[in-house]
C-alpha cells in the first residue's frame, strides 16, 4: 500500500447539497434516488454522478481525488454509508470526510481496496495522521466489495468503524463542527470507480 500522495484537490469538483429536508435534529437518510437536490460536476480528471440510486465517483487520472459534500453543518453526529469499490486498482482510497470547512480543512476517514485504513486531519495543505498511517485491517472487505463505513464524532472524540467494527478511536481538538462529504481517489493508477449508497446521519447530543 502506497502512502497518501500529495493529491491535486479538485477544488471545484465539489458536489454541494442544495437543501436538506427536516431539521438538524432529525435523522437524515439519503438513498441517492433523486438527482434534484444535488449539483453534479465533472471534468477531464473525474466524474461524480447519480446512477441507479447510487452516488458514483470515477477517477480518470492518477493522483486525483473527487468528492461530494453537503453545506449542512453538524457538531456531534454519527454518519454511516455503504461504500462499494466497483472497479479499478485496489491501491486506491475512498471514504468519509467530516467537519469540513469547504476544501480548506476537514477530517478524512479512508479505506483502500487492498484492506488498509487511515484517519487524518487536513488543513493548510498539511496532513496530520491520526493514529497509525495506513494500517491493515481485517474489517475491510477487499477488492470489488461493499463496506459499511461509519464515523462517530462527539466533542474531541472520533470513532471510526468498518462493517460495524471499531478500527480506530482518537482525540483531536482542531475542529468542532462542519459539513460531511464522501470521496474517492486514485494513487499511481487511474480507473477507480466507487459507489456510495444508504447515507445516514444521526445527530448526537
Amino acid at each position: 500500500m502506497l502512502g497518501w500522495r500529495g493529491w491535486r484537490w479538485l477544488g471545484w469538483l465539489l458536489i454541494g447539497l442544495c437543501a436538506c429536508t427536516g431539521s438538524k435534529a432529525d435523522v437524515w437518510r439519503e438513498p441517492f434516488d433523486e438527482a434534484g437536490e444535488w449539483l453534479l460536476s465533472s471534468d477531464a480528471a473525474a466524474e461524480v454522478s447519480l446512477v441507479d440510486g447510487e452516488l458514483v465517483i470515477e477517477i480518470f487520472e492518477a493522483d486525483r481525488i473527487a468528492w461530494a459534500s453537503t453545506p449542512q453543518i453538524y457538531t456531534n453526529f454519527k454518519v454511516q454509508v455503504d461504500a462499494k469499490q466497483v472497479s479499478g486498482p485496489d491501491d486506491n482510497a475512498y471514504g468519509v470526510l467530516v467537519r469540513m470547512d469547504k476544501d480548506d480543512s476537514f477530517y478524512a476517514f479512508s479505506i483502500s481496496g487492498d484492506g488498509y485504513v487511515r484517519a487524518a486531519y487536513y488543513t493548510g495543505s498539511v496532513w496530520t495522521v491520526l493514529g497509525a498511517d495506513w494500517f491493515l485491517s481485517d474489517a475491510v472487505q477487499q477488492g470489488a466489495a461493499q463496506n459499511r463505513l461509519a464515523v462517530e464524532v462527539q466533542g474531541a472524540t472520533y470513532v471510526f468503524l468498518v462493517n460495524d467494527q471499531e478500527v480506530l478511536r482518537v482525540e483531536h481538538t482542531a475542529r468542532q463542527k462542519g459539513s460531511i462529504g464522501l470521496y474517492a481517489g486514485a494513487f499511481s493508477e487511474a480507473g477507480v470507480i466507487v459507489a456510495f449508497d444508504n447515507l445516514e446521519v444521526y445527530p448526537l447530543p
